[in-house]
């Protein structure tokens, strides 16, 4: 039972269509800037390939190998350092194995953190998306319109008392719009195991 509660937990979450709805937004977002890009990439491609062109291959070849030599001098300076630098106590090692394990799973803990969070970002967006495209924003805000603008009529209510009775009947108030609600949901019958 536990499970399939838990898969209908899963499945009627929406979270992860608006975490999908969320990063497509982000895609579109993104892919509006491509063609910026490209005419900044035509404006420099001709400059560039002049560039390459006008180049002396032997001063390409001698700065390569001059890089390459200064990068293996670097390398070995730097194995040398650290086997020079090598403890050779076991117990020191150990501790700083599990120094560097604990720091590892902090780490992880951490990063675990920022993407729940992200998520959960991108989710939110997704979600307004979605009520972007439905049209739902805009029942969202005459809702709260409602809400935080008081009633003409609350505002007129000792005028309201000097009123005969029956003009008072005569004229119903007028009434706030009922609050929408969330879709009800179907409860599936439990499954006999």
């Amino acid at each position: 039972m536990a499970i399939t509660d838990d898969l209908r937990k899963t499945f009627s979450d929406p979270k992860p269509l608006y975490f999908a709805a969320g990063t497509a937004d982000l895609a579109v977002e993104q892919a509006k800037k491509v063609p910026g890009l490209i005419e900044q990439i035509r404006a420099e491609a001709p400059g560039r390939i002049d560039a390459v062109r006008n180049s002396d291959p032997k001063a390409v070849q001698e700065k390569v190998a001059g890089q390459a030599k200064e990068a293996q001098a670097t390398v070995q300076a730097r194995v040398t350092e650290v086997i020079g630098s090598l403890d050779t106590d076991l117990r020191k090692l150990g501790e700083t194995a599990q120094d560097l394990a604990l720091r590892g799973v902090g780490v992880a803990a951490e990063y675990a953190v920022k993407a729940r969070e992200t998520y959960e970002k991108v989710a939110e967006r997704g979600e307004q998306s979605v009520r972007a495209w439905r049209g739902d924003a805009a029942d969202e805000i005459t809702e709260i319109a409602v809400a935080v603008e008081p009633e003409p009529a609350a505002k007129a209510e000792p005028a309201a008392e000097a009123k005969p009775a029956a003009e008072a009947k005569a004229k119903p108030a007028a009434k706030k719009p009922a609050p929408r609600k969330p879709a009800a949901k179907k409860a599936t019958p439990p499954s006999a195991e």
